[in-house]
């Protein structure tokens, strides 16, 4: 890409890739298994580098404990790397006071895994959508723009006046989205966004946010342990076991003709119907 945009910053640059980490290492101590022994490590995301191209769509897939809520969590500058960066735009983005990131948070949204749990149960739909639109400081009408992005997820802008609690997981998910849409972001990132939905309603989820990517020119960053999700709404593919990449590319290459084992014993593991 070799277009020239006007960085969230003020500042014109030419832009490479939209999200870029390089090198990311992140490690935690354990608990200590003897008296006089050393603390024990475990290297949670080590020498990670991912690049997301405007408007595209980069699945994460692994199994549960390979590191990707972790490599999330250093993508959205909610953790800080002991390793590596993490740039936006060509800008860095370093985990800080909230008011530092005000900029990144604008452009990059998350949906994370538990609606229920992601959603404050003591603030009318109303309230939850237009929370970031005043966090953020993002000018305008708020509550034209609640309305607007609650009609994108298919929901009658009515409920804003109801509680979390009244509604069924999907239609949750669906006000989690329309949170993250309101500031209108340039990213939306999906930790296990639709693995706590029933099969039915997953479908439909990932429809949505397929719909909404196209329409918006979102570029997604969707984060599963379930290769058919990915595959549903990836262009690209990376493969982490044990924090470290072992594979990616073009989904289509990758889950057609996977190089390594580990991503083999994946596609093996997907349950098929016996042929009639």
């Amino acid at each position: 890409m070799t277009a020239v945009r006007e960085q969230a910053g003020g500042d014109a640059t030419a832009v490479g890739p939209l999200f870029e980490a390089e090198g990311l290492g992140r490690s935690y101590r354990l608990p200590r298994t003897s008296p006089f022994g050393p603390p024990g490590v475990r290297h949670a995301v080590h020498d990670v580098t991912l690049r997301l191209a405007d408007g595209a769509a980069l699945g994460i897939v692994g199994e549960s404990g390979s590191g990707k809520s972790t490599l999330v969590r250093l993508l959205l500058g909610l953790d800080r790397p002991d390793a590596g960066t993490v740039r936006y735009r060509g800008r860095p983005v370093v985990p800080g006071r909230p008011r530092a990131l005000r900029w990144f948070r604008r452009e990059v949204q998350v949906v994370f895994q538990d609606p229920a749990g992601s959603l404050d149960p003591r603030m009318t739909v109303g309230a939850a959508v237009a929370e970031p639109l005043a966090c953020l400081g993002v000018p305008g009408d708020h509550r034209e723009r609640v309305d607007e992005v609650l009609r994108a997820v298919d929901l009658d802008p009515d409920v804003r006046g109801r509680y979390p609690h009244e509604f069924s997981g999907g239609q949750r998910q669906r006000i989690a989205i329309a949170r993250a849409l309101a500031p209108r972001p340039r990213v939306l990132v999906g930790d296990e966004p639709v693995s706590a939905l029933d099969v039915a309603v997953r479908a439909q989820i990932l429809d949505l946010l397929g719909q909404l990517a196209q329409r918006h020119r979102l570029g997604l960053v969707l984060v599963s342990h379930d290769v058919g999700v990915v595959a549903r709404l990836c262009d690209q593919i990376a493969v982490m076991r044990d924090g470290t990449l072992v594979e990616q590319g073009a989904t289509d290459a990758v889950l057609s003709r996977p190089a390594h084992p580990y991503t083999q014993a994946l596609l093996a593991a997907v349950p098929r119907l016996p042929p009639p």
